[in-house]
């Protein structure tokens, strides 16, 4: 068994005495696990960062076996990555996401999402949002997707303002004021009305920790990621500190 691929780290666990186990997200074959043999040495331990970019061959006798990873370096992003809080903690929050799926189940979109946020880490306005919307794509591929394009009760895509916590479908703000306490805020930027802000962004963060504690933690006994936590406080200090700047 033998296939090459495009892949990001997201993991690396040692095995043995030199070698490693690295955890890779690929373009079309998903999360997957292999065996990296020197993966300790002064060459491979810089390519092998969370965030890089690689081409990977993986090659196994049977494919059911961990089997073993021949690593290229393609991109190395890891020490620009570690400059700033949200990227630090950001790397390690969507890994915790993506393990969340079935291991070599291909996502090919949520490759190239997480492509797409670690190009972006240096900003806390487009982190922050592309973040959200990656939390949003994981529900969806976990079975749990949010309809965010109009109104569940009424079917008017206009001033869209509420998600029901129950259906976890957009309500308008008519349809929704008799309820409106019991709602979760929809945020601007996620119904097409202008870029996030530190606001519309902490209120996306709580909907989507709702929505992950209510149908994915919760029923398999897990909690939230620390690593979630400290990217959600690193992002909101950043842009509130960018908006402190802006508007003095």
């Amino acid at each position: 068994m033998q296939w090459s691929d495009q892949a990001i780290i997201i993991g690396v666990k040692r095995h043995g005495e030199t070698s490693v186990v690295a955890e890779v997200m690929t373009l079309a074959h998903g999360r997957h696990l292999g065996m990296v043999r020197g993966g300790r040495s002064r060459t491979m331990q810089p390519v092998l960062q969370p965030g890089n970019e690689v081409e990977v061959t993986w090659r196994a006798r049977l494919d059911e076996h961990l089997g073993e990873f021949r690593i290229e370096p393609v991109r190395l992003r890891a020490a620009r990555l570690m400059e700033a809080a949200t990227s630090v903690y950001g790397v390690q929050a969507m890994g915790a996401l993506l393990r969340l799926l079935p291991e070599r189940d291909p996502h090919p979109h949520l490759y190239e999402a997480l492509d797409v946020i670690l190009e972006n880490m240096h900003d806390p306005s487009d982190a922050g949002e592309l973040f959200v919307r990656f939390e949003i794509a994981v529900l969806n591929d976990l079975g749990f997707g949010l309809d965010l394009a109009e109104c569940a009760a009424t079917g008017t895509r206009d001033d869209l303002v509420y998600v029901s916590p129950k259906s976890g479908r957009a309500v308008s703000r008519a349809a929704g004021a008799p309820y409106a306490g019991k709602m979760l805020a929809l945020p601007g930027f996620l119904a097409g009305r202008g870029a996030a802000d530190y606001d519309s962004l902490a209120a996306a963060f709580r909907m989507t920790a709702f929505f992950l504690h209510r149908h994915v933690y919760e029923p398999r006994g897990i909690g939230l990621s620390a690593a979630r936590d400290g990217f959600v406080q690193a992002a909101l200090k950043a842009l509130k500190r960018q908006d402190t700047v802006a508007h003095p």
